[in-house]
């Protein structure tokens, strides 16, 4: 079986030598297979520029690029808005991308986008989202499910399976906000029976975050925990709310609310230091970058990938519109939150 690599640093460092063998070094030539020796070039489109997540895995995608030389398009950035991507990636058909690279955020809004691809044999990588329907190459994402479920084992364990939790959910429009969903309200529902769950649909927006929860205060000021679906975009409006209620006590003071979100960045890590938050699930935004761009250069050459155990501590499952590799994501709490492994900790490094 074809397997994928691992992000230590020295076979990062050859991943990203095949990967400039594959794509060649010209990136000033209007992004077509042209005159780079008619080396293949790929369309990538980010999906948002109002989330430090999206804006972390946007770094290390443009640093993967540069460094190993691969031949792409101009990057787009369809800003949340299914319209502007599929805009984008006709530009991207139009200047002869031979892949693409997309993060769809309405997973379900896609697919015929995703069938003019794979009429025109121009193969998908899906970066953390998983679209609904339509052929993909290979989605790279952890398993989102597991968040929701690990999300619901801490807070359970540590409220001692009693209280009241608000889930600032992401759009149920997403596979993302929705395995999340599911997989928390599964555990609570089978593990916790006795914790009180308010669940409040947010589309991945702060400012609807900020003014559900505030509701849901001036009804329930006794609230116990707080489990938030994306740290990047929930995390400042969320703290700033309930700093402004004097409701933002630190870990171990009377009154505490228990808070677990999901991302790792390092505004989450420094807000665990100081005790503001209790832990994070790390999606891994360094590897969403430098497997995008491995997979994206895997399908140029025709390679094919079958399902199990990965060399880089993932697993690659077959799901009904092609494969997913599901990377790691790890808890962290305080007591790994230091751990130089996390991305979160070598960002601008």
């Amino acid at each position: 079986m074809k397997r994928a690599r691992t992000r230590s640093t020295a076979t990062a460092a050859a991943v990203i030598a095949a990967l400039a063998l594959v794509a060649g070094c010209n990136r000033d030539s209007g992004g077509s297979a042209d005159a780079a020796g008619g080396k293949p070039a790929v369309g990538i489109d980010l999906p948002r520029s109002d989330s430090d997540f999206w804006n972390s895995y946007a770094e290390y995608l443009k640093k993967d690029i540069e460094t190993g030389g691969i031949n792409t398009l101009p990057l787009s950035n369809s800003q949340n808005d299914v319209t502007k991507l599929v805009a984008n990636v006709q530009v991207f058909q139009n200047t002869g991308a031979k892949a693409v690279v997309m993060a769809p955020q309405d997973t379900g809004a896609i697919a015929s986008t995703l069938d003019a691809l794979a009429s025109e044999k121009i193969p998908v990588v899906s970066v953390d989202t998983r679209p609904d329907k339509g052929d993909v190459y290979m989605v790279v994402r952890a398993d989102n499910r597991a968040y929701g479920t690990k999300a619901c084992e801490y807070l359970g364990e540590q409220l001692g399976g009693k209280g009241k939790v608000a889930e600032l959910q992401g759009a149920l429009d997403s596979i993302n906000g929705r395995d999340r969903s599911e997989a928390f309200a599964e555990c609570m529902k089978t593990k916790f029976p006795e914790i009180e769950v308010f669940e409040l649909p947010t589309d991945w927006k702060g400012d609807v975050a900020s003014a559900k929860l505030q509701s849901l205060l001036a009804q329930h000021p006794d609230l116990n925990g707080i489990y938030m679906q994306a740290g990047g975009v929930f995390l400042q409006p969320t703290l700033a709310l309930l700093e402004q209620k004097g409701l933002l006590k630190p870990t171990g003071e009377k009154g505490h609310i228990t808070i677990i979100s999901n991302d790792g960045i390092p505004q989450e890590f420094d807000a665990i230091r100081k005790g503001r938050i209790d832990a994070t699930i790390s999606q891994p935004a360094d590897l969403y970058a430098e497997y995008a761009l491995y997979y994206a250069q895997a399908a140029v050459e025709g390679k094919t990938f079958e399902p199990g155990r990965t060399d880089h501590d993932s697993t690659i499952v077959k799901i009904p519109n092609g494969l997913e590799d599901q990377l790691p994501a790890p808890l962290v709490t305080k007591d790994n939150v230091d751990d130089t492994s996390l991305w979160g900790n070598n960002v601008g490094r």
